[in-house]
């Protein structure tokens, strides 16, 4: 069963959330505030495909618990909810941990459609993890199986869409690869957000696996078209 985990304190906006996605198949465990959320999520054992966070809520707000969810887990989705379409806020949010953002008012179509692609990447991960394969390149040791990464025999800690970029980065190694086909290789073609959140995941990326995130020798900018692995 698809299980999402859903924080949010307006009452109205949560009641929508909740029946669309039960609508969609998923089974659905709504709380109106951080300090339920993270009481739920240790309660399950961290049962929980994706996580639906809203960004400002009462005591501990949806960064504070994106924050510790990600610490939890590096295997679950999630995704923030903004009232607000300042860009920081939803540059915090991807650096805290977060998949996504999606941003007030949304359509049913739009949250279903990107709870979904969070959810297929889940899932993804899990039926790569079967396989037993590994790319080596450098110092690097990327396991498909264990969805694991080690840098000269150091484990880096990845979240899953952190492990998806890399891995389509060392399987076109010395390849300009742009932001478009990032997206669509990561986030699916059927994406609505901004391709900005590619940039915010490479450069949460860099300061992960570089010595020197603001000049990288691995993961580097082609300017004016993407990146490229060059390791």
């Amino acid at each position: 069963m698809k299980r999402i985990l859903i924080a949010e304190d307006e009452d109205v906006i949560r009641d929508f959330v909740v029946i669309n996605l039960k609508r969609a198949g998923y089974d659905v465990v709504d709380v109106p505030d951080g300090e339920q959320a993270l009481k739920v999520f240790e309660e399950n054992g961290g049962d929980f495909d994706v996580v639906l966070l809203d960004i400002m809520m009462p005591g501990i707000d949806g960064f504070g618990v994106c924050e510790k969810i990600r610490a939890a887990s590096n295997a679950i989705g999630i995704i923030m909810l903004s009232a607000k379409s300042q860009e920081m806020d939803k540059v915090r949010g991807l650096m805290t941990g977060a998949d996504d953002y999606i941003t007030k008012p949304f359509s049913p179509s739009e949250l279903v459609a990107r709870v979904d692609a969070i959810y297929r990447r889940v899932s993804l991960a899990k039926d790569m993890a079967q396989q037993s394969d590994e790319i080596l390149s450098g110092p690097f040791v990327l396991n498909s199986k264990s969805r694991t990464l080690h840098k000269s025999g150091k484990p880096v800690d990845l979240t899953q869409v952190e492990f998806q970029i890399l891995e389509f980065f060392m399987k076109n190694p010395n390849t300009a690869l742009e932001r478009s086909a990032i997206l669509d290789e990561v986030w699916g073609s059927s994406y609505f957000g901004d391709v900005k959140i590619v940039d915010v995941n490479i450069r949460r990326l860099r300061m992960k696996i570089e010595e020197e995130p603001s000049n990288p020798r691995y993961l580097q900018t082609v300017w004016g078209f993407g990146y490229k692995w060059v390791a």
